[in-house]
């Protein structure tokens, strides 16, 4: 069937009628940095915090995205955008049903993670660089990938034998290796509380 055949339609509740629903707006996280890094971890401590606040999340994290959606990618250049285009719309869907999608992806290239910007709403894509020297990263190694790297057992691997590049104005940068889980993810719940994405946190409840 030809795409001129393929009509968008339109829901008859709005995101803002969901997000008065919800009681907050709707956005997305998106985690970045290299393998290693703590994204996935911090990912889960988010949704974790925000679940406990009564905030709707849902972590959209890489390797389960490639047991699915994308099953079929591998990692040259360009199947690693086709992965962060597919995780993008994905994250749209999510944000326009309401709920704050946190993306925990490599995505090394900045023009990829532009892209995915480009499909959302002026400050519902927030970035979140997760900075961690590349040493570091490689003496955690949680999946023994850096080692296996080294060994060419693995090709095109970010950081040694595939490019990172760095993001130039992310809204948040975390140090992972200078902060601990609990620190980074309440600095970015505290910047979803000052753009008025959420709204205080439920009296009584710590969010350390």
């Amino acid at each position: 069937m030809s795409d001129k055949h393929i009509q968008w339609q339109p829901s008859n509740i709005s995101k803002k009628d969901r997000h008065l629903l919800n009681s907050h707006k709707s956005c997305v996280l998106w985690l970045t940095g290299l393998s290693g890094s703590g994204k996935s971890t911090l990912a889960y401590e988010m949704d974790r915090l925000l679940y406990n606040q009564n905030v709707r999340s849902y972590v959209l994290d890489g390797d389960n995205l490639r047991h699915g959606l994308n099953g079929n990618l591998g990692f040259s250049p360009e199947d690693r955008s086709e992965n962060i285009r597919r995780t993008a719309e994905a994250a749209k869907l999510l944000v326009d049903a309401g709920m704050i999608a946190i993306v925990a992806l490599i995505s090394p290239y900045r023009a990829d993670r532009e892209q995915a910007r480009s499909l959302f709403s002026e400050g519902e894509f927030i970035e979140v660089y997760v900075d961690c020297p590349l040493h570091i990263c490689e003496e955690r190694d949680p999946k023994g990938l850096y080692m296996k790297a080294r060994a060419g057992v693995i090709p095109n691997f970010t950081g040694i034998t595939a490019p990172y590049e760095q993001p130039f104005s992310p809204e948040i940068v975390i140090s992972s290796n200078r902060q601990s889980l609990q620190a980074s993810a309440s600095r970015i719940y505290d910047y979803l509380l000052v753009h008025q994405i959420i709204e205080n946190h439920i009296p009584g409840i710590s969010i350390e």
